[in-house]
């Protein structure tokens, strides 16, 4: 069982905290992977004997992706001390670990979502969300 569990109603007010986090962790990741194609065609183009130019670039875009890279390793650090569970990072797609009829059960939540109306259980993920359907 998850050390943390959390009722609907705790769930959406932690969303308070874990919303910009989330947000934040998904323009990021997206920022990453954008550099990571940009460092391919940087390095294919030093070389093929291209070098002088892209070589200051190649640099620029790897300060950039280590500073980005600690920025995504300190989103996942405070997600997982809110007690939240990262599923998906390109999509900011969370579980909060709850119980639902004496089961341990996921409410589930992604970036752009008003708040968390979704549970699934441990096994069902995404595809088997089903609208929360009991009180605290």
């Amino acid at each position: 069982m998850s050390s943390r569990l959390f009722t609907p109603a705790e769930a959406n007010s932690a969303l308070s905290d874990v919303r910009p986090v989330a947000e934040r962790l998904v323009q990021v990741r997206a920022r990453l992977r954008e550099l990571e194609t940009t460092q391919r065609g940087l390095v294919h183009t030093i070389g093929g004997n291209g070098g002088g130019h892209a070589a200051g670039e190649l640099n620029t875009a790897r300060e950039e992706f280590t500073e980005l890279a600690a920025e995504l390793d300190e989103c996942l650090h405070r997600l997982a001390g809110y007690g939240v569970q990262l599923k998906d990072a390109d999509v900011g797609l969370l579980d909060f670990p709850a119980l639902r009829e004496g089961q341990e059960v996921l409410l589930c939540w992604r970036v752009g979502e008003d708040d968390v109306r979704y549970w699934h259980d441990l096994a069902g993920g995404f595809a088997g969300r089903k609208p929360i359907d009991w009180g605290e």
